[in-house]
């Protein structure tokens, strides 16, 4: 077990950030939730999965939605809502221990991200309650079934959510993980495009051979990579590449952005202009919450499941979508999938396919 300091939290989250590949929440948003527990006295204990015994109950705590503003329109339909104090993920946390009539032992992250990570330490650590060294992702992801839990068979529901306005929602009996994604994209669409929710309520037993391990150690490391190379006025970009066994893909200034939000999700594009080794060529980002395809002067240069990372080159920072501007100075990391991605079964689903480009996955190179 170890207790997570301070500063070994920021490195998680800014490692998490990285490894979100655009997607995965805000990191501001990820702090609020560290910054209230650690105010509340409240301690982070990480443990790896060897540590935590068989029947324990887990639960995988997320938030979903699209990571772009409402239009003024679309905030119009919930005027007269009262919000409600209590956080949404504490809220379908409680809800969910009460309707199970069992307390949790621990939570493990649905994915990498600036929020969602911190989304699944927030509640384990208001609760006492433990943190997992693992995930079923390894990076940030779209939906519900691009999770090793959905490639191994495991059913989400029952399902708690909860938004913020006080509703709480049980989703029981499930067909599948498809329908419960539709399903709680639907909840979402109608909770302000955010909604809390906890799925794969399920023992250790059963989860132990399925989770990716180590993926927040994983995160942590990048954190650490990164700060270092910050602090110390090294390539950022390089130094983060080289701790995830990537490459620097791209450099250049963003040209054009586009966002939007359609069906809970964040859906659009990033354009750079080559600058450096790059210079007259240009390399544009498909994003659906998560950075999905790269082309290079048109030709697909890589796809999920592999990670396409950006930085600000001027600041380190890395780039959480939609939040990639004109003029921006960014530099392209592109990142191998966790190798649970990468299989057969895993690929139908979280493949090139999945973003509408044909032919098979080549993965990004490894650096020797």
């Amino acid at each position: 077990m170890r207790e997570l300091t301070r500063q070994d939290l920021s490195d998680i989250q800014y490692g998490a950030a990285i490894l979100g590949a655009g997607g995965g929440g805000d990191l501001e948003e990820g702090f609020d939730l560290i910054d209230t527990a650690l105010a509340a006295g409240k301690s982070f204990r990480l443990l790896s999965l060897d540590e935590v015994p068989d029947d324990a109950l887990i639960c995988t705590p997320y938030m979903l939605g699209a990571i772009s503003s409402l239009s003024d329109e679309e905030e119009r339909l919930y005027d007269g809502l009262e919000r409600s104090d209590t956080n949404p993920i504490l809220l379908a946390y409680e809800a969910f221990q009460k309707h199970l009539g069992k307390e949790f032992y621990a939570t493990t992250a649905c994915e990498l991200g600036g929020s969602n990570t911190a989304a699944a330490f927030f509640p384990a650590a208001m609760n006492d309650h433990f943190i997992l060294d693992a995930d079923p992702a390894g990076r940030a992801v779209p939906e519900i079934t691009h999770s090793t839990y959905y490639f191994a068979g495991l059913p989400a529901s029952p399902i708690m959510a909860a938004n913020e306005f006080g509703e709480t929602f049980l989703l029981d009996h499930v067909i599948d993980d498809q329908r419960a994604e539709t399903l709680v994209r639907a909840l979402c669409q109608v909770s302000r495009h955010s909604i809390a929710a906890i799925d794969h309520a399920l023992a250790m037993q059963v989860l132990r051979d399925v989770l990716i391990p180590g993926t927040i150690s994983k995160a942590l490391n990048m954190g650490y990579a990164w700060r270092m190379a910050l602090d110390n006025g090294e390539n950022v970009a390089k130094a983060v590449a080289a701790e995830g066994g990537g490459l620097v893909g791209f450099t250049g200034a963003v040209s054009a952005v586009e966002f939007s939000t359609v069906e809970g999700f964040t859906l659009g594009s990033i354009e750079i202009s080559g600058t450096e080794e790059f210079t007259k060529q240009q390399f544009k980002i498909m994003v659906k919450n998560e950075n999905l395809v790269g082309w290079m002067d048109g030709e697909v240069a890589v796809t999920i499941p592999d990670l396409i990372c950006l930085l600000d080159t001027d600041s380190g920072q890395p780039v959480t979508n939609p939040h990639a501007f004109v003029g921006q100075n960014v530099a392209v990391v592109l990142l191998p999938s966790p190798v649970e991605f990468q299989t057969e079964k895993a690929l139908s689903v979280f493949g090139p396919a999945y973003a509408g480009i044909e032919g098979e996955y080549r993965p990004v190179m490894a650096i020797e």
